[in-house]
């Protein structure tokens, strides 16, 4: 087969995201294949500020803080083995995972 494999990874919990490219790498190359990765993206942070008071006290303001990590893995050099490795490997829910061939 021999193709590229690429595999983005992304939840809001780095522990997470870092377990998982960590099973996928050891679970790929347990099947003969290449790994390059995980290699870390920026982390996408959407910052939004609620008012504490309904209707007095503007100056009292309370922020919230959502922060996106990803993790990017290329796989080289696959095989049907690899492919079906990757099928058959559970994940945490929670992580978001988009495969490109």
């Amino acid at each position: 087969m021999s193709q590229k494999i690429r595999i983005k990874l992304k939840s809001y919990d780095f522990n997470l995201v870092d377990k998982s490219a960590e099973k996928i790498v050891k679970t790929v190359r347990a099947t003969g294949a290449i790994v390059n990765g995980p290699i870390p993206l920026p982390t996408n942070k959407r910052i939004y500020t609620v008012l504490r008071s309904t209707f007095v006290n503007k100056k009292s303001r309370e922020q919230f803080q959502f922060s996106t990590y990803k993790r990017l893995l290329d796989i080289y050099s696959t095989s049907s083995k690899t492919i079906d490795a990757l099928m058959k490997m559970e994940l945490p829910s929670g992580v978001e995972v988009e495969i490109k061939v």
